[in-house]
């Protein structure tokens, strides 16, 4: 990538990586058993450039970066109230990634909440913010996707174009505590990439983590406001060059002010589909 395309502004911060000798890493999407870790994984923490994704929005693309930024408003007065948020955000976010996309069926199946400070008070269904680098599936967790959430049309659907795509918006803003960090997905090398267990109550599924390589090239979008929202793309089924993913992470920036309200985020997470 150019110079001109990545920007002069840049922070640097801590990026956890998957050490190259650490074993295939198993994570717990529900309370692990006792006496079982629900993260295994060897993380090694590298200082990187972040560059200010602001300072390149014309450049930015779902099929080549992997993520964009759009402005997004929201009708929505409480994110905690899951029933809200399905009735009135899922809505918002279909008619988004239809606009954004131009695809024709958007089917959300879950979202998340990320507050760290009602996660560690044991709040239900809250999360705190994930902090290294991963992708959610990975090229075969991804067309099961559809099969879990769509059974009765799923082989039909799997012979068109689809993709996951996560909606990232800040509750309260702006946003400056454990803002999202997201890679390029056209520097991300094959051998970068390292198959993750994801393991619920009835199955197991799978994600990608990332191990360290300096021609990563990291963005965020300093201040985020509820009034905007990112579209992260987790996976394409399309083999044309195009991304297909990308890494994402939470980071600390070190220029956020030390009065920073605690960070709060849902993400939104969506099958869309195009025609054959």
């Amino acid at each position: 990538m150019a110079t001109e395309t990545i920007g002069s502004e840049a922070t640097h911060g801590l990026i956890n990586y998957l050490a190259s000798f650490s074993p295939k890493p198993v994570n717990y999407a529900y309370e692990a058993p006792a006496g079982v870790s629900p993260r295994t994984g060897t993380y090694v923490a590298q200082v990187v450039p972040i560059h200010n994704g602001r300072e390149i929005l014309d450049d930015l693309s779902l099929d080549r970066q992997g993520f964009v930024l759009t402005p997004s408003k929201t009708s929505v007065r409480d994110f905690y109230d899951p029933q809200e948020v399905k009735s009135v955000y899922y809505p918002e976010v279909e008619a988004l990634l239809k606009s954004v996309t131009g695809a024709t069926r958007v089917s959300i199946f879950d979202h998340v909440v990320r507050n760290p400070a009602l996660a560690q008070e044991g709040k239900r269904g809250i999360r705190e913010p994930a902090k290294f680098a991963h992708n959610d599936y990975s090229l075969k967790s991804a067309p099961q996707r559809v099969r879990n959430h769509l059974p009765d049309e799923a082989e039909n659907l799997l012979k068109g174009r689809f993709a996951e795509i996560n909606v990232w918006r800040a509750i309260r803003g702006p946003l400056q505590d454990w803002p999202l960090a997201l890679c390029d997905a056209r520097s991300i090398d094959s051998a970068d990439v390292v198959a993750a267990d994801l393991v619920y109550p009835d199955r197991v599924g799978e994600t990608f983590t990332f191990k360290f390589n300096r021609d990563h090239r990291w963005f965020y979008f300093p201040n985020l406001q509820p009034d905007e929202a990112i579209l992260l793309k987790c996976y394409d089924s399309k083999k044309d060059g195009r991304a297909r993913f990308t890494a994402h992470t939470a980071f600390e920036d070190p220029n956020r002010p030390q009065n920073a309200p605690v960070r709060e985020s849902i993400e939104a997470r969506a099958l869309v589909f195009w025609p054959e």
